[in-house]
């Protein structure tokens, strides 16, 4: 069920269905559903989305919003990140209330991943 007035699903371009989802299935256990050539469904156990079939790219320097997860253990994330395809763009950063490090996905779309550890 919706939760009225919150952000209910997002979506990501993706060229590649297959390493977006060998990607986020290994860092961040999400699971997919297929609807075929033109589109892929996630959900990351709270929120769903999908990745649409598009060669461009969701990246801050491009005026996107930046999509941020949180984690308990942001190394053991951060290197789960680097080892599974991902490229870390911005390195671990303290901010008031927390730390936070910036990578690209297989596919290149800009993502955050912060904790208050």
């Amino acid at each position: 069920m919706s939760v009225d007035k919150r952000i209910d699903y997002i979506e990501f371009p993706s060229s590649d269905f297959d390493a977006c989802e060998a990607f986020y299935s290994s860092v961040f256990d999400w699971s997919f559903t297929d609807y075929g050539p033109e589109y892929r469904a996630f959900n990351d156990g709270q929120l769903d989305g999908g990745f649409f079939q598009s060669k461009l790219r969701s990246t801050t320097a491009a005026g996107a919003a930046l999509v941020i997860l949180y984690a308990t253990d942001l190394e053991a994330t951060r290197d789960r990140v680097a080892a599974n395809g991902g490229t870390i763009c911005k390195e671990i950063f303290s901010f008031p209330g927390g730390r936070r490090f910036q990578f690209l996905d297989p596919h290149g779309n800009e993502l955050g991943v912060w904790s208050d550890k």
